[in-house]
């Protein structure tokens, strides 16, 4: 119904408004009173007499000439409006055929006689006004012959108008040109020493950049089989693996000229000067584009720019290890967790996670709108988002004397111009940056790898003199997980330090363990024992280096220290034997016992008496078992403490939840933990008393030390009594050992007969 009612419509013209028809009439009266009046003069002239002449001169019959056309006009609208066969008539058979007939031109040729029709009407009208107010000038044709002299004597006056207009407008140039200066580094190709063999352990990362450059050098390729050159690429990943070195391995790659952007080089004071900025840069991109056949350009920190809105993008960290005490933890009992209890009991205790190891938080209204504002400044980053949407930009002066002469323009050239990003905060970028024809490629620089971080130290020992053997560098890599590459350089120049300072010039395995205790530990205060406290310490983290050294597969002793670090009294600190991403109940319930170790040591050879220093090894313990029994389903009963009384959402802290409703059960798994512990430290006593000797003379000690003294290997206990999921293990490393990669796994040892196992690849956290 409605498509006929549109048809009908369709066949007459669309009524017009009263204001819409009667306008120009009343222009054209209004113009003619003007005239008029201004040449009645009583009793010499009369109005008739004035109208008369008026009409008489050339202005006159055209302003009557054009009232007389405007009011034909308007009656063939009136009857358009109401008649279909008279609409139809004019609009198909007149105008139809007209445009039928121009159709068979080039829409090029169309528009230039278009412009010599419309230069030839304002020539004309020109020539007209001039022989009407110029008493000087006799005929049209004369105002067109007299326009050179009336220029020309109208030249200093024009001169004096524009000089004036010149100063004030200079003045606001030469300010805005000042402040638009600066943040911008070209360096040219020659410039440019590094190369893709300088980046260590970033292949992957290296394989996929190398795809880019294949296009950048040789873009006809896939152009010519109808795709397009990729033209940006996002670097994300943790502060110091190696984003902005890349980069410049890129330009060095591809000779190219690299255009280095401070970050913030578009935060001003003033507004507009950031867009100022924007437009500046582009234009120097596109001519050093034209003049080396590419440019790269690299924003480092990009999250400065600014975000129009959070693109809350989830996943942007690793789990990392906690390095050093936490407020609450006397003898840093949070040190003897592994990662995944680490971040469960930070989690239930409301202390902030590393954000540079952990997924970032939603941002509030608030926080994007004071991102948007104080990063780039506004209208600075829709400045930007403009030049990177093609940069299709066409040339400039030349196109406009071409266009004058009547010639076609030349098309926009192609501007090679590859854009890098950096940024530790993807999720503060916005989203129309990373859309494909902006930002095509996003790659995580993360930490290396055992492999990567093995390339990376190999590359930094090699420009020191050192006395390593390949097995202690292949170790080095082993126990340094997370480290980035800038880290390990930073290890290495330390450990070149401790040799200077020792009056060498080769770096030796104990300038590297010393330098690496100090980097993550900090220096130690100069405090001492005295000599109780100094055995009672001693004691306390030999309990928990043994217990650690007996059961523990998943992770192995990096050092033991009872040295004094900020409210650390001591700690074991420990390394992930290998990258994990799930945690089982046999491990957890060994962090458990290596938290009790310093209560059931320090009762142990104390005569049943401890010190308040196992306060935060008793806490973590407890957080453990409470998220064990109402989170992770590994109690004796179901009901997770997760879940409200409505039956959605969080329900706070799901620990203290646990604590309060299943203390029983709570306390009962500590103590048959804590009795297995005793056993434990009880059958190693001789250990304990050698370690604390040890540490008492040494301070600290390494994970390689406390083996000789305990003379058994790494979960020596857990290997002798597998359990759980340890049992695939052992018998997937035979497997491994015997070359059976088809045999299938045996059977779990479940608490339960018939209990199903757990899913490996889901995560109990």
């Amino acid at each position: 119904m409605a498509g006929q009612q549109t048809s009908v419509l369709n066949r007459t013209r669309r009524k017009a408004d009263t204001w819409d028809r009667i306008k120009f009439l009343i222009i054209l009266f209004i113009i003619t009173v003007a005239i008029v009046g201004s040449q009645v003069q009583p009793p010499f002239v009369t109005l008739g007499q004035a109208l008369t002449d008026f009409l008489a001169s050339t202005p006159g019959r055209i302003i009557a000439l054009l009232f007389v056309l405007e009011v034909i006009r308007q009656i063939h609208y009136f009857i358009s409006e109401r008649s279909e066969g008279y609409h139809g008539f004019w609009q198909n058979r007149v105008f139809g055929t007209v445009e039928g007939g121009l159709s068979h031109f080039k829409p090029w040729t169309r528009f230039r006689v278009g412009r010599l029709v419309r230069w030839t009407v304002i020539i004309s009208i020109y020539a007209l006004v001039m022989d009407y107010f110029r008493p000087e000038i006799a005929s049209p044709i004369d105002a067109i012959a007299q326009t050179p002299r009336m220029f020309l004597a109208a030249l200093p006056f024009l001169f004096q108008l524009i000089a004036t207009l010149s100063i004030v407008v200079l003045q606001f140039v030469a300010i805005f040109w000042f402040l638009s200066r600066g943040g911008m580094d070209v360096l040219m190709p020659e410039e440019i020493n590094t190369r893709f063999s300088d980046v260590w352990g970033q292949d992957h990362v290296l394989r996929l950049i190398k795809e880019n450059i294949a296009f950048l050098e040789k873009p006809d390729e896939i152009e010519a089989k109808g795709g397009y050159i990729p033209g940006g690429i996002l670097l994300w990943g943790p502060p110091g693996t190696g984003k902005t070195l890349l980069a410049e391995g890129i330009a060095g790659e591809t000779g190219k000229p690299y255009v280095f952007v401070e970050p913030g080089a578009f935060i001003q004071m003033f507004m507009g000067v950031g867009i100022l900025k924007v437009k500046s840069l582009y234009r120097k991109l596109r001519k050093l584009s034209l003049r080396h056949g590419g440019v790269i350009v690299f924003f480092d920190e990009a999250d400065s720019l600014g975000s129009r809105g959070g693109l809350g993008a989830p996943g942007l960290g690793q789990p990392g290890m906690a390095h050093g005490g936490v407020n609450g933890f006397d003898c840093n009992g949070f040190s003897y967790l592994s990662p995944h209890s680490q971040k469960a009991v930070l989690t239930e205790m409301g202390i902030e996670i590393n954000p540079q190891t952990d997924p970032a938080p939603p941002r509030r209204l608030r926080d994007r709108i004071i991102m948007g504002m104080g990063g780039g400044g506004m209208g600075t980053l829709q400045a930007l988002l403009t030049e990177m949407n093609g940069l299709k930009k066409p040339r400039g002066i030349t196109n406009k004397f071409r266009k004058l002469l009547g010639f076609r323009p030349k098309p926009a050239p192609k501007y090679r111009i590859l854009t890098i990003m950096a940024t530790n905060m993807p999720n503060a970028l916005d989203e129309a940056m990373l859309r494909p024809g902006r930002i095509d490629r996003i790659y995580k620089m993360g930490y290396p790898s055992k492999d990567g971080r093995l390339q990376t130290l190999i590359g930094y020992l090699d420009k020191v003199k050192h006395e390593l053997t390949d097995e202690q560098i292949e170790k080095l890599a082993v126990v340094t997980p997370y480290y980035s590459g800038a880290k390990i350089k930073d290890l290495v120049n330390e450990s070149l330090i401790q040799a200077i300072r020792d009056n060498r010039d080769t770096v030796t395995w104990d300038d590297i363990w010393k330098a690496k205790a100090l980097k993550e530990l900090g220096p130690a205060e100069d405090a001492e024992y005295i000599q109780r406290e100094r055995h009672a310490v001693a004691v306390h983290e030999a309990s928990h280096a043994v217990v650690a050294h007996t059961m523990r597969r998943h992770m192995a002793i990096d050092l033991v220290t009872i040295e004094r670090h900020g409210d650390t009294g001591g700690m074991v600190k420990n390394l992930l034997a290998e990258d994990r991403f799930t945690q089982w109940k046999s491990e957890f319930e060994t962090d458990i016992m290596v938290s009790l170790a310093s209560l059931a040591g320090e009762r142990m050879f104390f005569d049943d008496d401890n010190s308040s220093g196992v306060t935060g090894d008793l806490r973590s313990a407890t957080a453990v078992a409470a998220l064990m029994e109402g989170v992770w389903g590994m109690g004796d009963r179901y009901l997770s403490l997760t879940v409200n009384e409505t039956g959605m959402g969080q329900a706070g802290n799901a620990a203290a939840v646990a604590v309060a409703r299943r203390q029983d059960e709570i306390n009962t798994r500590l103590s048959e933990l804590y009795d297995k512990t005793w056993n434990l430290l009880d059958e190693h006593r001789e250990e304990v008393l050698r370690i604390a000797a040890v540490l008492e003379e040494k301070k600290t000690i390494s994970g390689d030390e406390v083996s000789q003294i305990m003379g058994i290997p790494p979960g020596a206990r857990a290997m002798r009594e597998p359990k759980g999921w340890q049992v695939i293990f052992d018998e997937t490393d035979d497997a491994r050992h015997n070359g059976a990669v088809n045999r299938p796994a045996p059977e779990l040892n479940g608490e339960r007969s018939g209990e199903p196992a757990s899913d490996p690849a889901e995560d109990p956290a």
